[in-house]
């Protein structure tokens, strides 16, 4: 078991005493049967056993959650919330919960489980979140690897466990601007908190002319608007997507953002093709690899979308660009900007490597929890 991660592989195991069901307390001891840690098991993953106590004996029960719950709330009780009602509550192995996000919109908690291990722990888990933080609501998302397993057990994606029914989308506040998310049926958990501080980071844009790639719900869009962008065009391949952003920029009064519903990648090519410029870009797509097997073709597709906006970059243009894949490794990244930089045959300066919000801690020793990278570029020629 590596010091300090959170995670034991099936592999590692040498003996286990009996077979186990999806949340049994796992048990681990060193070979001279020195007590290590407890975890939930999980017999159906790789990630065998996720860590929650390390040492002597624990109870884990509604204390033992609430206590991470409360730490957790501490922790992020001096952040400035300027303006801001969403954030993350519990960043999984961050903050000693593994396999377990919760993320908070006005007074909606979007639970979300990653291991079916947290299904038999519910219960224990609701209890002491009330406790801890007394949400109005409480809404459960599952992981799409768990989903059919949580289903055979009566856990349905999108399902509200505690407060009153979800009738209608949450409008929450991000930096003094007004956004709606679907918690129930939404991407992760609704809405992507973690690029708040990278949001704030590029809306300053007054003047300019803004693209704003693999929109979504438009939140850089709306920040580029608010920031004084003469024109901002947001791509986005889903019409649903699309729906909830031209709802945000109504709540902003935000009518420079002119939506395109369309294929990013398609998209890019032929803007560039055409000579289009843009004064700010912003690409922020989705993970490209899943898994380490597709870790080629992913770099391949970063490559591909930072070349074209390379070359759509008026002279003096800001790109910002980022991957929340965490098997893309930050020197994975950075190799391929400077590849595409390279390719692009444009001089681009690097003002900032950034990461996620401040709400999203990651551990130094578990490189798992630094999966978002980004980077701010200037076009200097």
């Amino acid at each position: 078991m590596r010091k300090e991660h959170p995670w034991l592989y099936a592999e590692s195991i040498r003996s286990q005493s009996g077979a186990g069901a999806p949340g049994d307390l796992a048990v681990i001891f060193d070979r001279r049967r020195k007590l290590l840690a407890l975890g939930l098991f999980d017999p159906d993953s790789p990630i065998r056993i996720r860590i929650l106590h390390r040492g002597g004996p624990r109870a884990i029960d509604r204390e033992f959650f609430a206590e991470r719950l409360r730490a957790a709330a501490a922790q992020r009780a001096e952040l400035p919330r300027d303006g801001t009602t969403a954030w993350r509550v519990v960043n999984g192995e961050s903050d000693g919960l593994p396999g377990l996000v919760i993320d908070r919109y006005e007074g909606t908690c979007v639970l979300k489980l990653y291991t079916a291990a947290w299904q038999p722990h519910l219960g224990e888990l609701l209890a002491a979140l009330a406790s801890a933080l007394a949400p109005e609501r409480v809404v459960l998302r599952l992981a799409r690897a768990i989903a059919d397993a949580c289903a055979e057990r009566g856990l349905v994606d999108g399902a509200v466990l505690a407060g009153p029914p979800l009738a209608e989308p949450v409008v929450y506040r991000e930096l003094g601007l007004r956004l709606r998310c679907d918690p129930a049926r939404g991407q992760k958990t609704g809405a992507f908190l973690d690029q708040r501080e990278n949001r704030r980071l590029v809306g300053g844009a007054a003047g300019a002319r803004c693209l704003d790639a693999f929109a979504y719900h438009g939140v850089f869009a709306m920040h580029l608007a608010a920031g004084g962008a003469k024109e901002v065009v947001a791509v986005e391949i889903s019409g649903d997507a699309l729906g909830i952003l031209e709802q945000n920029a109504a709540l902003n009064g935000a009518t420079v953002i002119r939506t395109v519903e369309a294929n990013a990648f398609d998209w890019l090519r032929e803007a560039a093709a055409t000579g289009q410029r843009f004064d700010t870009v912003v690409l922020d797509p989705p993970a490209f690899a899943r898994d380490r097997r597709s870790l080629r073709r992913a770099l391949a597709g970063y490559k591909e979308i930072n070349l074209r906006a390379m070359h759509l970059l008026a002279p003096g243009g800001l790109l910002f660009t980022a991957s929340c894949s965490h098997h893309v490794h930050r020197g994975d990244f950075f190799g391929m900007l400077a590849d595409a930089a390279a390719d692009s045959g444009r001089r681009l300066q690097l003002l900032e490597i950034r990461g996620a919000a401040a709400d999203h801690p990651e551990i130094v020793t578990i490189p798992e929890t630094g999966y978002l990278k980004a980077a701010l570029l200037r076009a200097v020629d």
